[in-house]
C-alpha cells in the first residue's frame, strides 16, 4: 500500500491545499493529512476546529477518487510523524521559487534522517499560486472577499471569527 503524508498547519485549508489533496489521491492509496501543531504560529482555528475543516472538505474527494484520506494532528518532527502513519513519500506543495529554496532544504535534511522516505512536490494550479492562509485570513480581517480561495464554509467560519 502506498501511504503519503501531506502536511501543514491548514489555518485554514484553502483551494490550494484542496488542489493539491485531490492530486496527491492519483500518487497514493492512502494518503496522511499531517496537521501540525504549531504553538509559534499562533494559529486563528485551534487543533480541533482546522481537523474537523479538513475531514469535512475531503470527504468528497475521498470518496470519488476511492483514496483513504485521514486527518492526524502531529507535533514531532515531520519525518518521524511520516513514520508514524507508515508513510512511504512526503507530499509537498509548491506556489513559487521561494517554497522551493525552503523544501529543498528540508527534503535534505529529511533524506539524512531517513533514506527510506522520498518528497514528491507537485506543482500549484496557476489559479492558486498565490493562495496562502496567511493572506486569506488578512484579506478577511479587512473585509474582503476570500469567496475565491477557500470552501464555503471556511469562508464562513474566517468571517465568523475574523468579523464578529
Amino acid at each position: 500500500m502506498r501511504i503519503g503524508l501531506y502536511p501543514g498547519t491548514f489555518d485554514p485549508i484553502t483551494n490550494g491545499h484542496i488542489d493539491i489533496i485531490r492530486r496527491a489521491c492519483s500518487l497514493v492509496d492512502r494518503l496522511v493529512i499531517g496537521v501540525a501543531i504549531n504553538r509559534d504560529k499562533g494559529p486563528l482555528f485551534n487543533l480541533e476546529e482546522r481537523v474537523a475543516m479538513i475531514r469535512s472538505e475531503v470527504a468528497s474527494i475521498a470518496a470519488s477518487t476511492g483514496t483513504e484520506i485521514v486527518a492526524h494532528p502531529f507535533e514531532n518532527l515531520l519525518i518521524d510523524c511520516a513514520r508514524d502513519v507508515g508513510a512511504n513519500v512526503i507530499i509537498r506543495g509548491l506556489r513559487a521559487v521561494a517554497d522551493f529554496e525552503y523544501e529543498f532544504q528540508m527534503v535534505g535534511m529529511n533524506r539524512s534522517l531517513d533514506n527510506n522516505i522520498e518528497t514528491v512536490f507537485l506543482m500549484a494550479d496557476a489559479k492558486n499560486q498565490a493562495i496562502a492562509s496567511k493572506l486569506v485570513k488578512e484579506i478577511c480581517r479587512l473585509n474582503g472577499d476570500v469567496s475565491k480561495f477557500v470552501p464555503t464554509s471556511v469562508k464562513s467560519a474566517l468571517e465568523s471569527r475574523l468579523r464578529g
